[in-house]
């Protein structure tokens, strides 16, 4: 079998002395692994960076066996991102949901499209830890839809009405009004306006982190526990940082 589209590298990790298992997620094939001969090397490891957009060539005799990629590099985004911190900490997070969150080899375009997209946030010119923080959260909340775990966030839960949702509840995974979930507020998850399409401007960073806080809620009752993992290193870092800020301002 032998397939060939683009890819965005999620991760690559050392196989024997100088050979690499490389994953990546493609627009036509999910996320997919193979093998990458000397992908270690001092030559060819630069190519494999998470973030990094390749051309690939997929084969393996068998269908269900690990592969072999022969690669391309087509762009890579680390030049505009690795002198900033809070970028790269971005960066680890969403490519590590990704691979934590999306099983192999089932397309989900959709993915790959917010995946690329949110690496193109990462290099523009403008932005911050809290937004770019908030861009995960809606990644997250399109990666539960695809899986089938979506939120319903368009009325109460209680009432049926669709005004001032502030809360979600973590049983139902639906909406919950401030005076329907005022008295139960501390058992129920805060659900930013953003979210909802009703902000203008960035997110503040409270608002990013609560809006992880629910995302991470449902990927891991749904998803991580399902696979034997927790939330992402990468992606609890990116929540301490915001802890972090938050406790400051």
């Amino acid at each position: 079998m032998e397939w060939q589209d683009d890819g965005i590298v999620l991760s690559a990790r050392r196989f024997g002395e100088h050979d690499a298992i490389v994953e990546v997620m493609t627009p036509n094939y999910g996320r997919a692994r193979g093998f990458v001969k000397a992908g270690m090397s001092r030559r060819s490891k630069t190519n494999l960076q998470p973030g990094n957009l390749l051309k690939l060539n997929w084969r393996s005799r068998i269908e269900n066996n690990l592969g072999r990629f022969q690669l391309e590099l087509v762009r890579s985004p680390l030049g505009s991102l690795i002198s900033d911190g809070a970028r790269m900490s971005a960066l680890a997070a969403v490519t590590a949901v990704v691979s934590s969150a999306m099983p192999e080899r089932e397309t989900h375009a959709m993915v790959y499209d917010a995946l690329s997209g949110y690496i193109a946030l990462l290099e523009a010119e403008d932005g911050s830890i809290a937004h770019w923080a908030a861009a995960l959260a809606q990644i997250e909340l399109g990666i539960l839809t695809e899986l089938g775990y979506g939120l319903d966030l368009t009325a109460c839960a209680a009432t049926g009405g669709t005004e001032n949702l502030v809360f979600v509840s973590p049983k139902s995974g639906r909406a919950v009004s401030a005076a329907a979930g005022g008295p139960y507020k501390e058992k129920l998850l805060a659900l930013p306006c953003f979210l909802l399409g009703e902000a203008e401007a960035t997110p503040t960073v409270d608002e990013a982190y609560s809006a992880l806080r629910l995302t991470g809620y449902f990927l891991e009752r749904n998803v991580w526990v399902v696979a034997g993992a927790g939330q992402p290193d990468a992606r609890e870092r990116l929540m301490a940082s915001l802890s972090k800020l938050g406790a400051s301002a």
